[in-house]
């Protein structure tokens, strides 16, 4: 699906505020009420938009230590590769992974309460992924930048 400048317009109106109502956004965009609904739903059917969710302040839920892990497998077979990311997916402590070029095959954007609790999420959840042949992590200091919105 080709973007037109009204569908870009719409899409960083709801990656600010996915809660506008259609009329909010129909005003804002100089369209009918009904010209917007139908522009969503087919971002929505053509899956542009994969989904709506909130952003919580993670050092408001006591979850506000961010670490990177860089993960390297012993070797790169599917059946390795398949397995760690089957399993991985199932870590709700991991946010976000990357298969990834370079020294390492990995890298994991992994997010809990503290340094203790990291310690037990790698010595108790992610070292016991099979395969795994070394990881390498680094914790966040400070958050220079966090944004999930994608600019056209």
């Amino acid at each position: 699906m080709r973007l037109d400048n009204l569908d870009k317009q719409l899409l960083g109106l709801l990656q600010d505020n996915c809660k506008y109502t259609n009329k909010a956004l129909a005003i804002e965009l100089g369209l009918s009420v009904t010209a917007v609904y139908e522009r969503i739903k087919k971002l929505e059917r053509n899956g542009i938009v994969k989904g709506y969710t909130a952003l919580v302040d993670k050092s408001k839920v006591d979850k506000g230590f961010v670490a990177f892990c860089h993960v390297k497998l012993i070797q790169h077979t599917q059946d390795y590769v398949v397995k760690f990311e089957r399993e991985v997916k199932q870590l709700s402590e991991v946010l976000e992974c990357y298969h990834i070029s370079g020294d390492y095959d990995y890298i994991l954007k992994v997010l809990v309460k503290d340094v203790n609790e990291f310690r037990d999420f790698m010595v108790n959840k992610l070292t016991r992924i099979d395969h795994i042949g070394s990881t390498h992590s680094m914790f966040v200091i400070g958050e220079v930048k966090h944004t999930t919105k994608i600019t056209f």
